[in-house]
């Protein structure tokens, strides 16, 4: 996306704001008190596997052998109570899951997941542009390719994180029968149902026949084509890498994946998807145990934000994260500062670089408050970060495409994968601490030198938090 791009966007965010500030604030719900109405000590009783829902017993032995290999911790036990007494998603057994670490490796498995589909592939994303791989090939073209063959593709795109992607591009994709529908459109003689500007659809998956799908913070956009191999650029230079992280998952979550694309697809009143082979059964393809949690508008739905929060207060040793868009609400922010103040190993990777100044400012107002508590903050260098990951206590583990702030908690529809497994949360702290390596850290000594110009953009920025 062009710097013009950029600009044209951030117009159609302002209105956003606008109509925000118009139609009042939505409120988030009080996590504190949903963790004391939760079941103390609960197993999870909804296990899924590509064989059905496990017995009470199959379950209460995979938890007590996973929280063994974990150190003995009761983040598993606490955070599946809460989170299985208001998520229909289950837990599901039998993932095989990798960590796609930036945007070229993310575009080198879609376009082989794509490549290999056999009866469908569906696409939800924020922003979609016509990418390339490094072979040169364009998204377009073997797309219409599949479609020629007789592989349905399907892509539900969001219309403000669109509103740059030229017309005929559309054009191309629905002249070779690709069934297109734009979420919440911009324009209100378009839209369907009531108009809601305000509400976006910021996740981005794409499924294919069922049976694989890749997940998290990559957009479909020509600002992730180039690499971490790349040589580094100035934080002037507009080509500047986008640091950002999927996961590509194969086994029964993808069907939950499948089910929050479908309600999507439908909400928005997409054609008909036909008799297509959406749910085809899947087999065990790993040990890894993951639950999907989408969220959309509305106070009890708000499933990834009470994911962040309970996770944030049930950590006991260590609480790593990465987050692009770091603006996070009172809640978050005493769960943060309260397991530093109890010991746990809390650091943060922020984006040294951005694309909103004002969010990177609001933001910075909460620095004070979580370096003197003992959260040790690092901004990364040389790339503008997007990627939202957090791993926790060396076994809890999270992907998704929600920013820690209020615009995704309350306004809009977002996707996380929840990832239990020793073994990829090593994966995970290892990315982590390549991250760290090229970041520097925050240091309250300095910080609190800061200047009174910038103390003044810090706060002014902060009575925008719940419109960023």
């Amino acid at each position: 996306m062009t710097k013009s791009s950029f600009h044209s966007l951030s117009s159609f965010l302002w209105l956003t704001l606008l109509l925000g500030l118009l139609n009042g604030c939505a409120t988030l719900p009080d996590v504190n008190v949903m963790m004391d109405d939760a079941p103390e000590h609960k197993v999870a009783d909804r296990i899924v596997s590509a064989k059905g829902l496990l017995s009470a017993k199959q379950s209460k032995v995979l938890v007590e052998r996973l929280k063994r290999s974990a150190g003995d911790i009761d983040i598993l036990e606490r955070y599946t109570a809460l989170i299985e007494s208001i998520s229909e998603s289950p837990l599901t057994k039998g993932n095989k899951t990798a960590i796609l670490m930036d945007g070229m490796a993310t575009y080198a498995a879609m376009f082989k997941i794509i490549e290999d589909a056999k009866d469908h592939i569906n696409i939800e994303t924020f922003i979609l542009e016509d990418i390339e791989d490094d072979s040169g090939r364009k998204l377009s073209d073997i797309l219409l390719q599949k479609q020629a063959e007789g592989v349905q593709v399907n892509i539900l795109y969001d219309s403000k994180g669109t509103f740059s992607t030229p017309a005929a591009f559309f054009d191309k994709l629905r002249d070779g029968g690709i069934q297109l529908v734009e979420f919440s459109p911009i324009n209100p003689l378009k839209a369907r149902g009531k108009w809601r500007l305000a509400t976006s659809d910021h996740r981005k998956i794409m499924i294919a026949d069922g049976q694989v799908a890749i997940m998290g913070g990559v957009n479909i956009s020509k600002v992730y084509s180039t690499s971490l191999s790349s040589p580094s650029k100035s934080e002037t230079d507009a080509d500047i890498f986008w640091r950002d992280t999927d996961v590509m998952i194969e086994g029964p979550a993808v069907e939950e994946l499948q089910k929050l694309f479908v309600q999507s697809w439908e909400s928005q009143q997409g054609p008909q998807l036909g008799t297509l082979n959406f749910y085809p059964g899947s087999q065990n393809e790993g040990t890894a145990l993951v639950r999907i949690l989408g969220s959309s508008p509305g106070e009890l739905n708000r499933l990834t934000y009470i994911m962040y929060v309970a996770a944030l207060t049930f950590a006991e040793k260590s609480l790593h994260m990465t987050n692009a868009y770091f603006i996070p609400d009172e809640q978050a922010l005493t769960a943060l500062s309260d397991a530093a103040i109890q010991g746990v190993d809390v650091k943060i990777i922020l984006a040294g670089t951005t694309d909103s100044a004002v969010a990177k400012y609001a933001g910075e107002h909460n620095y004070s408050t979580l370096l003197k508590s003992g959260v040790r903050l690092y901004k990364r260098r040389d790339v503008l970060l997007h990627a939202k990951t957090m791993v926790i206590d060396g076994v809890w583990s999270t992907i998704g495409s929600t920013n820690m702030d209020f615009w995704s908690f309350s306004n809009n529809d977002e996707v996380n994968a929840v990832i239990l497994s020793p073994g990829f949360a090593t994966e995970m702290e290892d990315m982590f601490e390549n991250d760290l390596a090229q970041s520097d850290e925050i240091l309250w000594e300095e910080w609190r030198k800061r200047s009174l110009l910038t103390k003044a953009k810090e706060w002014a920025a902060s009575l925008l938090t719940r419109w960023l």
